[in-house]
């Protein structure tokens, strides 16, 4: 059998499109979400490749995997795929997921606000949904405990000079750079130089050193950088951000990201700017915004952790049925054949 199908539905929140795959995969193995990313990433890296490289998409796009949950509190699961590999958290991602998890009847909608539970690679996540007239108009989720690892180290960055950067743990170790020392006032126009001085800044970190979590462990090379606008306070206890945040290789996304908003509460809070309570909303190139709320701190590893939520809302694209022709020259069915339920069907 040549020709496959799996189910999808797009949908974007802040500009950056998540493809949830809900259906056509066959269950992978694993006890824990995070075991079945691992065997994704491993076995099975077709799925990503072939919904973020041509004909079916591009790498600024995300996807994400709906699987049966292995809690049983959780009401289903989700592994996150992007271009730099398989990230155990995104808040884009999980509003996105959410989203979708409501409007496929996975968790049945209700009007007003409901509560559940998914898992995700890195764990539990808490999500509240506030729905009006039917319509999913905000998720707000749990971001992961986010710390400082670094702060104002310096860098040579050939062709740049020597940079200020620090590092943010918030689910992916992130660099955070001030846009305006680098000449940068986080227009659209400056998209593609924002990208090119933000990829010889990653390489040049990547090149010099490591970064390890403190249960995590190594957990790779750095793959994000946050570009950080001048922080304006509207109110006593919420704040505003121009922001932009950079994926290696060669992505800049069009929202703030969800982990690029905990990551600024986390430098925010280090440097004593905001306290419990507070909320950032960063603002995107195209203006779009997610809402950070700093919730509480504690003492963990060697220092503080920020303990975070991010509110956003996810639009719903299209729902469609992907049709995967092995015989194309442009696909590329290697890593894929033997977790897509179509490819055997009596297995069904």
């Amino acid at each position: 059998m040549s020709e496959l199908t799996f189910q999808l539905m797009d949908t974007h929140a802040g500009g950056d499109v998540s493809r949830i795959v809900t259906g056509g995969i066959d269950a992978l193995p694993g006890a824990t979400v995070r075991e079945q990313m691992h065997y994704l990433r491993d076995d099975a890296d077709g799925l990503r490749r072939l919904l973020l490289e041509e004909p079916y998409g591009i790498p600024e796009m995300s996807v994400d995997l709906i699987v049966p949950a292995t809690d049983p509190t959780a009401a289903a699961g989700y592994i996150i795929m992007e271009v730099m590999g398989y990230p155990i958290y995104s808040g884009s991602n999980t509003i996105c997921t959410a989203t979708a998890v409501l409007e496929a009847g996975i968790v049945p909608k209700q009007e007003g606000t409901q509560r559940f539970v998914l898992e995700s690679p890195a764990g539990l996540v808490n999500i509240e949904a506030r729905v009006e007239n039917g319509v999913v108009e905000a998720i707000t989720c749990g971001g992961l405990p986010s710390y400082i690892d670094t702060y104002r180290a310096k860098i040579h960055v050939p062709d740049l000079g020597d940079v200020t950067y620090s590092v943010a743990y918030s689910g992916g170790f992130y660099a955070l750079v001030d846009a305006a020392e680098l000449g940068f006032s986080l227009n659209r126009a400056e998209e593609r130089q924002l990208a090119e001085c933000a990829h010889k800044i990653v390489e040049a970190i990547q090149a010099e050193r490591g970064f390890s979590h403190y249960t995590l462990g190594d957990v790779g090379p750095l793959p994000f950088l946050h570009f950080m606008g001048p922080v304006e306070q509207v109110a006593d206890d919420f704040y505003r951000s121009r922001s932009t945040t950079y994926v290696h290789p060669g992505v800049i996304c069009r929202s703030t990201t969800g982990t690029g908003t905990s990551a600024r509460l986390a430098l925010m809070h280090y440097e004593g700017t905001i306290k419990p309570g507070d909320k950032l909303e960063t603002v995107s190139l195209r203006e779009t915004g997610f809402i950070g709320q700093f919730t509480a701190v504690r003492e963990e590893g060697n220092g503080h952790v920020v303990e975070n939520t991010i509110t956003g809302k996810s639009y719903v694209l299209a729902r469609s049925e992907i049709v995967v022709n092995c015989d194309d020259a442009m696909v590329d069915c290697s890593g894929l054949h033997h977790i897509l339920t179509s490819a055997h069907p009596e297995r069904t």
